[in-house]
């Protein structure tokens, strides 16, 4: 049986698509139906690793989490991962396939879409409803010869869409109805209703305009859904803000690098009360952080330089050896090292660049890349560590490189790939200076936990008590409140072809 298909495009980037197809992910799940999320191709250097090492765009993941499902690269088979010079890592299937300039990437759209359709077409041998998501919008009339996420996967999965425009930016009407005008003729007909998302205030103030809305397009409004404040699911690539007022006892400083990857590693601190992490990006923000953060990033020498460049790194280097506990994350860990050799010229043109040189190590770049989930235990009793030896942390390591040191006592050892038993040592540790490449060590509450206590003692601040973040599930249930409550679901299951 082929399953069933429905698409969420937007009239826009950030109006809420991907928050939407998790939304409907988890309801149709609570209904019962084998559910899966897909987008073709997804731009973004948040990404993730599968059970069996293939990276794919995070959106999808968490999409996959709502569905109760594990997440694969079928569900986002065409990964772009920009970098510098207006060039980006096209990963395909969930491995790099070549590095492309902006240009150069048209010219392999027929391929790609062979692969698009193949991934498509798996899913939909093994799920009862496949929710598409696009990407932007489907009115780039610059790009509609050659774009391979939008009204061209419409067509290839025979699906009904629904159009997303985000209220709170304003002007949604025009959004909604200039998106259509813009379309062609076949494409129009394929938009069956609108979801304007994002709404505050009242809604019987919005009612003329739906009305309106209506008569004008022929096409239903099949919701509103209100803006949710504390909703700790995250948008695409949005940096996650927390926008409750608290008392702040911990201050953490990200760098924000301008390739900065996977800034989800940092957003299970930014949920804990008491703690605010702010993303800076110049040595006037810095002010006087509990600690900072090297984040990863997709281009670590390009990102290595604008640090010199701009300051922050011999700032960096000066707050350390004051006291301020200083830790890095993937490429971040590599910049704090004496340096990154790069001799093969896997990342730049550059043979070589100084790191930060707060630990004693070296990174050599290598063409292959290391994608892989893992489990891993705190490996010394020392620095930032100090009464975390032993603790077991979950997370996944993409990076390229090695990093190399002789005298440094390993943060880590890794314990678990995927489901294989392995044993190897995992990053550095050097006083109030902490490097690892894995990514969501945050994630694991005693870890976290136990560093913000460290934090805490630094500042001879008492510990507070800490509960448990809310659940994934508890989110999803939550969410999937707000948009069933909100939207004309009857409606919906009709336009795909489901029986209410």
């Amino acid at each position: 049986m082929t399953a069933k298909t429905l698409m969420i495009q937007g009239t826009g980037s950030s109006v809420g698509k991907s928050v939407m197809v998790a939304a409907l992910c988890r309801i149709f799940k609570q209904d019962g139906l084998r559910v899966a999320p897909f987008k073709s191709q997804n731009m973004s250097l948040n990404s993730f690793v599968t059970m069996d090492g293939g990276e794919m765009g995070r959106a999808q993941v968490v999409q996959a989490e709502a569905a109760g499902i594990e997440p694969t690269v079928d569900m986002n088979p065409i990964l772009i991962k920009p970098e510098e010079d207006a060039r980006a890592q096209i990963v395909v299937l969930g491995k790099p396939a070549f590095t492309l300039a902006a240009g150069e990437y048209y010219q392999h759209t027929p391929e790609l879409l062979a692969v698009i359709e193949g991934a498509l077409e798996r899913l939909r041998s093994q799920y009862d409803l496949v929710v598409i998501e696009g990407a932007g919008s489907p009115a780039e009339i610059n790009l509609k010869q050659t774009e391979i996420v939008n009204m061209r996967v419409a067509k290839m999965a025979r699906s009904p869409v629904l159009l997303v425009g985000d209220i709170d930016k304003g002007g949604v009407f025009a959004s909604l109805v200039g998106t259509l005008v813009l379309l062609d003729e076949e494409e129009r007909q394929y938009i069956k209703g609108f979801i304007i998302n994002k709404f505050r205030g009242d809604i019987a103030l919005l009612k003329p305009g739906l009305d309106q809305l209506e008569r004008i397009t022929s096409r239903p409004v099949l919701g509103v859904v209100p803006y949710q404040h504390r909703l700790l699911i995250p948008d695409e690539d949005s940096i996650y803000q927390n926008e409750s007022v608290r008392k702040k006892d911990v201050e953490i400083a990200v760098i924000y690098l301008p390739h900065i990857s996977n800034s989800t590693d940092f957003e299970p601190l930014q949920q804990e009360d008491g703690v605010e992490v702010r993303y800076v990006s110049a040595v006037d923000e810095l002010g006087e952080p509990d600690a900072i953060i090297l984040p990863g990033t997709k281009s670590t020498i390009a990102d290595l330089q604008y640090l010199w460049q701009t300051g922050l790194a011999l700032e960096i280097v000066v707050r350390a050896k004051a006291g301020t506990p200083v830790i890095g994350i993937c490429g971040g860990y590599q910049m704090l090292g004496k340096g990154i050799e790069d001799p093969q010229h896997v990342e730049s043109q550059r043979d070589s660049i100084a790191g930060l040189g707060l630990l004693d190590m070296v990174t050599l770049f290598e063409p292959q890349k290391t994608t892989c989930q893992v489990k891993a235990r705190v490996a010394c009793e020392q620095g930032l560590l100090e009464g975390a030896k032993g603790m077991e942390v979950i997370g996944y390591e993409i990076h390229m490189g090695q990093s190399i040191g002789d005298d440094i006592a390993p943060a880590f050892e890794v314990t678990q790939i995927a489901d294989r038993g392995v044993s190897y040592p995992d990053g550095a540790t050097s006083g109030n200076i902490l490097g690892t490449y894995l990514h969501g060590l945050f994630d694991s509450t005693d870890f976290r936990h136990t560093f913000l206590a460290q934090l805490h003692q630094r500042k001879r601040l008492p510990l507070l008590p800490r509960a448990p973040l809310p659940t994934k599930g508890e989110q999803f249930q939550k969410l999937a409140e707000l948009v069933r409550g909100s939207l004309n679901m009857k409606l919906v299951c009709r336009i795909c072809g489901l029986e209410s």
